[in-house]
């Protein structure tokens, strides 16, 4: 069952925008400021298929990449962590696309709450599964240290999986605050989290270089 649950999630946001076609303006919002405030438009037709389109290209992206991934055997060892990544990016889309569907309805959206509210859970669930990933290059946190070392990629996955928790419970939190907290926090997690993977993971790297002489051992002599 889980195999198709992709293909619903495009299902879904493709029916709703047929359903309601029709009622939808010849001109919807399709973007909003940090204010809430939509400030970009786009036609009817682009505008209620965008988001079918998108989530339909993320899941084809997300299985097409790990054919062409050098380390591609490793899908296999964290399959459902990757379905669940996957999966929680396409579920994310589907809320935009439902928001942007209700808004262009003319039916009040409070885009600054709810999107900041979607990102924090979205932070969580990644966070959560971030740790049982495998070395590959195109999921997870790949910086030039995980990415030569699969000791640094569980450390750092590790590591970032509870920022990324961390991280997301206060953008959650921050969402009934306001909207300048709400876009503060988010950008706040968002650098905590990038250059806190980027710099644990060369520490550990170093650490891992530092002790490989160590247990190696003293050379024998002769």
């Amino acid at each position: 069952m889980r195999k198709w649950i992709p293909l619903l999630i495009v299902a879904a946001a493709l029916l709703a925008s047929i359903v309601v076609y029709q009622d939808l303006p010849e001109r919807m919002p399709t973007h909003w400021n940090l204010s809430g405030e939509p400030d970009d438009w786009s036609p009817r037709a682009w505008g209620a298929l965008m988001g079918p389109f998108m989530i339909a290209v993320v899941w084809g992206l997300m299985r097409w990449l790990p054919t062409i991934d050098p380390r591609r055997d490793n899908y296999a060892k964290f399959a459902g962590t990757f379905e669940g990544i996957m999966l929680a990016v396409m579920m994310f889309m589907l809320l935009l696309h439902g928001l942007t569907i209700r808004a262009a309805l003319g039916y009040p959206v409070a885009m600054e709450r709810v999107v900041p509210l979607g990102v924090g859970i979205l932070f969580i669930v990644i966070g959560n599964l971030l740790p049982r990933a495998r070395p590959n290059w195109f999921v997870g946190i790949r910086t030039p240290w995980t990415l030569s070392s699969d000791r640094v990629w569980e450390k750092t996955h590790r590591v970032g999986g509870r920022l990324f928790v961390l991280g997301g419970i206060l953008i959650a939190l921050s969402t009934f605050l306001g909207a300048s907290w709400s876009t503060g926090v988010l950008i706040a997690v968002v650098v905590v989290c990038s250059l806190g993977a980027v710099i644990y993971s060369y520490m550990e790297w170093r650490r891992e270089k530092v002790a490989m002489p160590a247990r190696a051992g003293p050379p024998q002599g002769g």
